[in-house]
């Protein structure tokens, strides 16, 4: 379970300019609870770049290189916190990248061994860590090879995701050469209150809206572009997102599609 920044704007942007020192300081300050790596990905005339560390954001020089430089129009940031019993390690270190496609998740699909049969024996064999996150975004990116478009790939990926895993958290960024999709489906997803409290001496402590609405994404809007965030920065100016939404941003003209795995659910099950 994770912490998620993603932005689609009109020109190159650094992070901490998006967010200006406050908050990249807030947002840096998540590592409070989620301290087991955090990951980049940002898009160039080149392709898809990443990087990543299993170290905690806070200590880590490249990440604040990173986030200083004006990497891209589009990209995204990940603070992981490992589900327990899975390992930190670069190979478990979001975000994920395949084709192009660079993929950060904020919940936990279970049972894991159920998601990965969901794999055909080709995707399996890609699988390269033990997360939970991985098989998810590989079953995405599955699907939109098998349907030959990414709106429809994704979308009859999550209908599949939220009918067999009902009461997990699907939260997740992916950045493709020509995309960035958005993705807030969490409703029946239980907070991990139990183990932030056990961080925690005193809960007042705890990052903001992280026992209340630890799953809550917002965004905001404005003439550079659209920034989307996972709950924990608690600043003026964020709007939050729709329960159960799934939207798809155009990279070149930051059009907004919203997409609707509901439904397709639906259709699906007449």
């Amino acid at each position: 379970m994770c912490r998620l920044f993603g932005y689609v704007t009109d020109a190159p942007h650094s992070v901490a300019d998006l967010l200006g020192d406050e908050g990249l300081a807030a947002f840096t300050s998540l590592t409070a609870v989620h301290s087991d790596g955090w990951g980049m990905a940002w898009q160039t005339p080149e392709g898809t770049r990443c990087s990543s560390s299993p170290r905690s954001a806070d200590i880590d020089e490249t990440y604040r290189m990173l986030v200083e430089e004006p990497l891209s129009h589009a990209g995204l940031v990940h603070l992981r916190w490992a589900t327990g019993g899975i390992d930190v390690g670069p190979r478990n270190t979001h975000p994920f990248l395949e084709d192009g496609a660079a993929f950060a998740h904020n919940g936990h699909v279970s049972p894991i061994a159920e998601l990965e049969a969901l794999l055909t024996p080709e995707t399996r064999a890609k699988l390269r860590g033990d997360t939970d996150s991985e098989r998810y975004f590989h079953f995405v990116h599955q699907s939109v090879e098998e349907h030959g478009d990414e709106a429809e790939g994704v979308t009859r990926a999550l209908a599949t995701l939220i009918k067999k895993f009902p009461r997990c958290s699907l939260n997740a960024l992916m950045l493709t050469p020509t995309h960035m999709f958005a993705i807030h489906i969490n409703s029946r997803a239980d907070s991990p209150m139990r183990a932030l409290r056990a961080m925690f001496d005193d809960e007042d402590d705890i990052p903001p809206r992280h026992t209340t609405e630890y799953f809550a994404m917002d965004y905001r809007e404005s003439d550079a572009g659209l920034e989307i965030v996972s709950s924990g920065l608690d600043q003026p100016g964020w709007t939050p997102v729709p329960e159960d939404t799934a939207v798809m941003v155009d990279l070149s003209t930051r059009e907004i599609t919203r997409l609707d795995p509901i439904a397709t659910l639906d259709v699906d099950d007449s």
